[in-house]
């Protein structure tokens, strides 16, 4: 299929490329003309304007977006709006709230322009490991674009079968699943990183406990100097706190032990926040989510090592890199 990605940063550059490794046809626009020429090199159909983007788009029109949450993308998709035709298809793979993409979807609908909202995880590593996908809007044109989300997706792999899914069938084992309508996608996306953040949390804060197992303040012999590094690798092995994150845990404290070049700065992406709010309008209590949220705030005023802990995590698999701030006086 031909289709249009939208923004070529991290994650949008990623997902063309496993696109066109999938045999698509990509058309690709992006702010920075350096990164669109650099996508045309490696077999990307470069457009050198939002014009030219959707002159060179296939019948009907499918335009992804990968570009951040918030004006970037209210934006963008209203600049889109301006050029597709009724029956082209607007998709958002962003982190949009799912409030944005009720509201655009109706917007949309006017002008005969299928919205579809894609709640998307995978991060950096997305380009080998694929793409988990949580999807919502008109199911019909769902189906139809079936192809590229199956190209996008991980796949089965070797991951063993769940017991009693035999005769359940279906895409989730794909690793890609239709929610529903408008707005779906991304509200299972946003309580997946509310999830993450408690995951997180719990594993920074266990690893704090083993660093400070040796203060001089404990009784002697109730001190322990423990290999972090070790630790995280034996719990990858047959334990049943054993995850990707733990993976990626495991790694950052193998390259540095102390995590010394982590600040323990910790930025939320907004969904965790937006997972709270769910929560209250719902009347669901969620103690470990709302604190590790919180976590997230109080580090920006003060560092422990299971702050630098979060920042590993984030940095391993998402790419990102936390600012430097200055700690605030007491």
């Amino acid at each position: 299929m031909r289709l249009g990605m939208v923004g070529l940063g991290r994650m949008g550059a990623n997902m063309a490329r496993r696109l066109i490794r999938g045999g698509h046809e990509v058309v690709v626009t992006d702010l920075s003309s350096e990164a669109v020429s650099a996508m045309g090199k490696e077999g990307a159909l470069a457009s050198s304007s939002l014009e030219d983007f959707c002159a060179k788009l296939g019948s009907p029109r499918i335009a992804w977006l990968m570009v951040p949450a918030g004006e970037p993308t209210e934006s963008t998709a209203r600049a889109l709006g301006e050029r597709l035709q009724a029956g082209d298809i607007l998709i958002d793979g962003g982190n949009s709230y799912f409030k944005d993409d009720i509201r655009r979807s109706k917007l949309f609908r006017e002008a005969g322009i299928h919205y579809v909202d894609v709640g998307t995880s995978g991060g950096v590593w997305g380009l080998e490991r694929g793409y988990c996908m949580m999807i919502g809007g008109p199911k019909e044109v769902i189906q139809q674009l079936d192809p590229i989300f199956r190209t996008l997706a991980p796949g089965r792999g070797d991951i063993p079968r769940t017991a009693g899914r035999e005769k359940m069938g279906g895409t989730a084992e794909e690793g890609y699943l239709y929610c529903g309508p408008s707005g779906s996608g991304h509200f299972v996306k946003m309580i997946h990183n509310g999830i993450e953040y408690g995951i997180m949390q719990a594993y920074a804060e266990g690893f704090d406990i083993f660093r400070n197992a040796s203060k001089a303040e404990l009784p002697k012999d109730e001190q322990y100097e423990l290999n972090l590094a070790d630790i995280a690798e034996l719990w990858r092995r047959g334990s049943v706190v054993s995850s990707w994150l733990l993976d990626l845990t495991a790694m950052a404290l193998a390259e540095s032990p102390s995590l010394s070049e982590y600040s323990g700065f910790v930025q939320d992406s907004g969904e965790g926040r937006w997972t709270i709010q769910a929560a209250i309008d719902e009347a669901v209590p969620v103690d470990v989510l709302s604190a590790a949220l919180f976590v997230r705030f109080r580090s920006r005023e003060e560092h422990t090592f299971a702050e630098r802990m979060l920042s590993a995590m984030r940095k391993k698999f998402g790419g990102h890199v936390e600012p430097v701030a200055e700690k605030k006086s007491a």
